[in-house]
């Protein structure tokens, strides 16, 4: 029984996860316009372990800190990534909550916050494949170096090639520097692995975004080569050489192996042509327009920074700094579908590594909580869009007699199965087969049976018939009717008493000032 199946408590060898051998810019020649890896390649992995590969210091030096559309890239993805904050969320109800757990991330060293570690994080799973953070000592995370790290497998069907094993389980990591001593193993519960990209060929490892455009990159330095050496050496362009008819065949070729010679290759690109008699240049470009270097810069921008997910509106590139690409709706698209698609994938991958470090709470998942992060400001509003109408459709299924724990649980989770009713309908939510309630002494009821009563006076109904009409008992009266209901001969009577009196009280105002 070996070392680590003694630490895990399982039998047999555990195996390790082999990685390509031609991660690496180093392990690739150029011969007649064709990339080919140096050493031989299999698919097989090495069943005992292998040495630590070379890529994340290739990739690391030759491209990320020397290419600056790659560089652009990886600055875009880790500007945005570093914002998200970790919580834990409740999967029954999706409540985002914090506690004293999380601080391990908050702070994971002296001096970094959960930024530091996302940044990190970040940089070695896109340029190695695989991060790998465990905790040394309590309250303190660190990062491995990924290209000193082995992933280590198990498998109880096959202990002797778990790699090969249809059940075969990341058992932990080897990590061992170079010219150090004994390795350090890591188990599955110390250590989180974080790889954003898997490697279609291996079980748990992860594939750098840049291993599919090696070559791209190649040709992109080639072209920036060829851009330094056109202005420095007073911007030559290709010729053709015309020999007269009487030179003879020897001294054409002769010509040819020395021009070749002094001519051909990238380091004698635009040097001065000096020809002898009999033969004459035709110049084939004049310029760098004529080869139309710009776009074919622009085209070998745009592939490395879709490798990336990085549209070119968002990094600033050429391509995308021109036409519809600036029109705000388009920028908008292209960033809600960043965030929407990679981004999203990347924090969920990430706050899934990180839990096996936590201590997690019952019936909860490690998330990250969108609501302070800028990037997403504009997805907050279209949010905040989506729960309005949300709340408005749970009003709707309320008054139409749904509960509202069911209502709310079928609209927040898009299931309408979770619907439960309360047999009653209608806005009043009354139970159909009640009786009617009796709301004879109700005080509303009595003041509208008094107005229509009233009315009916005023009409010139008998008071005692409209109150018994309208459903009230029957009430004295002092037999005193509006004046709109007094008899006409009355009425004339009372107006002739008024007149005299205003007449006799104009007389004596007359008599009063003579």
């Amino acid at each position: 029984m070996s070392v680590l199946a003694r630490l895990t408590g399982r039998p047999g060898t555990p195996s390790v996860e082999a990685r390509h051998s031609v991660s690496t810019i180093d392990d690739w020649f150029l011969y007649n316009g064709t990339s080919y890896p140096l050493g031989v390649q299999t698919s097989m992995a090495n069943q005992s372990e292998e040495p630590p590969a070379t890529g994340f210091t290739a990739y690391a030096d030759r491209v990320f800190k020397s290419h600056p559309v790659v560089y652009a890239a990886e600055r875009f993805r880790k500007a945005v990534f570093s914002q998200a904050r970790y919580k834990w969320r409740n999967l029954d109800t999706g409540e985002l909550t914090s506690d004293a757990s999380l601080t391990l991330v908050e702070r994971p060293w002296p001096g970094a916050h959960t930024r530091t570690l996302n940044a990190r994080m970040l940089l070695h799973g896109d340029l190695a494949g695989n991060a790998y953070i465990h905790q040394p000592r309590a309250g303190r995370l660190a990062l491995l170096r990924p290209d000193w790290c082995t992933i280590i497998l198990g498998s109880e069907d096959d202990p002797d090639s778990p790699a090969i094993a249809a059940d075969a389980e990341f058992v932990g990591i080897m990590y061992k520097p170079p010219g150090s001593g004994a390795p350090k193993i890591l188990l599955a519960n110390e250590v989180a692995h974080f790889a954003p990209m898997p490697d279609p060929l291996a079980h748990y490892r992860g594939m750098s975004w840049l291993t599919p455009i090696v070559r791209e990159v190649q040709a992109d330095n080639h072209a920036a080569e060829h851009k330094i050496l056109y202005f420095r050496q007073g911007a030559t362009p290709n010729f053709a050489i015309v020999f007269d008819k009487d030179v003879a065949l020897a001294s054409v070729k002769a010509f040819k192996e020395l021009f070749e010679a002094e001519h051909g290759g990238l380091a004698n690109a635009y040097k001065t042509l000096y020809l002898g008699g009999g033969a004459d240049p035709k110049p084939l470009g004049s310029s760098m327009q004529d080869m139309d270097f710009s776009s074919l810069q622009g085209k070998a921008e745009t592939r490395i920074l879709m490798a990336a997910g990085a549209h070119p509106v968002l990094v600033g590139a050429s391509e995308g700094m021109q036409g519809s690409s600036l029109n705000a709706g388009n920028f908008k698209q292209v960033r809600r579908n960043f965030s929407d698609i990679d981004l999203q994938d990347l924090f969920q991958e990430a706050a899934s590594s990180l839990e096996v470090l936590l201590r997690r709470p019952p019936n909860t998942e490690l998330a990250v909580d969108p609501r302070n992060i800028p990037f997403l400001q504009d997805d907050q509003i279209d949010q905040a869009e989506i729960q309005t109408k949300q709340a408005a459709a749970i009003t709707m299924l309320v008054r139409d007699g749904f509960t509202a724990v069911s209502s709310v649980s079928a609209i927040t989770t898009n299931d309408m199965d979770k619907l439960q009713h309360t047999d009653r309908v209608s806005v009043q939510l009354q139970d159909p087969n009640a009786a009617e309630p009796d709301r004879s002494e109700d005080p509303a009821v009595v003041a509208v049976k008094v107005g229509a009563a009233a009315t009916l006076i005023r009409s010139g109904f008998e008071s005692g018939a409209a109150l018994t009409a309208v459903g009230l008992d029957p009430i004295a009266h002092l037999g005193l009717l509006p004046i709109t209901l007094q008899s006409p001969d009355k009425v004339d009577a009372e107006a002739k008493v008024a007149e005299q009196q205003a007449d006799d009280s104009v007389e004596d105002d007359q008599e009063d000032s003579e």
